[in-house]
């Protein structure tokens, strides 16, 4: 067994049980994958970082899901980098993240931790059809045409017309596993439909989402920065946010109320990045023991 370093962060909050929680491994990017799934599963949280050295960046982050790892998540990102200016690792006000989508620039702001992520990737557009029966929904509830989106990780964007159809969905997941196959999704508990409407949570929101997940994921994410930055590529490109910068919530419904800065970088029909930034709270702070393998 060996002896590890950990905080569990709340990500895109300033207070105790908001936003999204992660649990950040110091110094566990070396362990096999059976064993960070396994922790991951063990805490039922979405998703958890193991960090480590890197020599392309300041610290090498590997993020995992209860079954299998990712190469990048938002929450995840902010909750790191959380964690590690709370043990006093960070020099600066700015640092490089070795992730599998690549290197991840963060600025710190004040109490804001910034990331930038990776200019989107827009792939195929999915059948609202198929898109509606994955949640639940009659295939009038959509705007538009949903559309596989990535900025690190990929989404399968979709706008909804109102807050009653969005606070209605429900996942359904033989349904989930036909749209997932017609977008080139490798499993169920993939390509699930990042949910958005075009009004806040709040009077301080522009837009409001909800992520709706596959077991053995949590049945609901509470705030999902990488599909935030998708999210903000898909209505920049389209014409259905005007504003250059704007405020994104998620996880109200579920009392987990969350938060984050979206600024783009670039033009909307060029798009070179996508800042998503928000606060992190580190909840707990302890040691976790862990095999080599399982």
């Amino acid at each position: 067994m060996n002896t590890f370093d950990f905080d569990w962060v709340d990500a895109f909050s300033d207070r105790a049980f908001g936003g999204n929680g992660c649990a950040v491994v110091h110094g566990g990017a070396h362990l096999p994958v059976e064993v960070c799934t396994a922790y991951v599963r063990e805490t039922s949280l979405v998703e958890c970082t193991f960090t480590g050295p890197s020599d392309a960046a300041d610290v090498k982050v590997r993020y995992f899901l209860a079954s299998r790892e990712i190469p990048f998540a938002g929450h995840p990102t902010i909750a790191t980098v959380a964690a590690m200016r709370d043990r006093g690792l960070i020099d600066g006000d700015s640092l490089t993240l070795e992730t599998g989508a690549g290197i991840v620039a963060v600025t710190l702001e004040g109490s804001l931790i910034e990331m930038t992520q990776v200019a989107p990737e827009f792939g195929p557009y999915a059948d609202p059809d198929l898109v509606a029966a994955a949640v639940s929904l009659p295939v009038e509830a959509i705007v538009g045409r949903p559309q596989k989106v990535s900025t690190g990780l990929p989404f399968c964007v979709t706008v909804l017309k109102d807050r009653a159809a969005l606070e209605a969905a429900e996942l359904n997941l033989e349904a989930l596993a036909a749209l997932g196959k017609s977008l080139g999704a490798d499993g169920i508990d993939m390509m699930e439909p990042f949910l958005v409407v075009l009004e806040g949570a709040s009077e301080a929101g522009d837009t409001f989402s909800r992520l709706l997940m596959a077991p053995p994921s949590p049945p609901e994410d509470p705030f999902t920065g990488s599909a935030t930055g998708a999210m903000a590529s898909y209505l920049w490109r389209h014409g259905l946010m005007r504003k250059a910068e704007f405020t994104a919530e998620q996880g109200h419904g579920l009392g987990r109320p969350g938060q984050a800065r979206v600024t783009r970088v670039g033009s909307a029909d060029a798009i070179e990045g996508v800042r998503v930034a928000g606060e992190g709270f580190v909840l707990m702070r302890g040691t976790v023991d862990l095999p080599d393998g399982v």
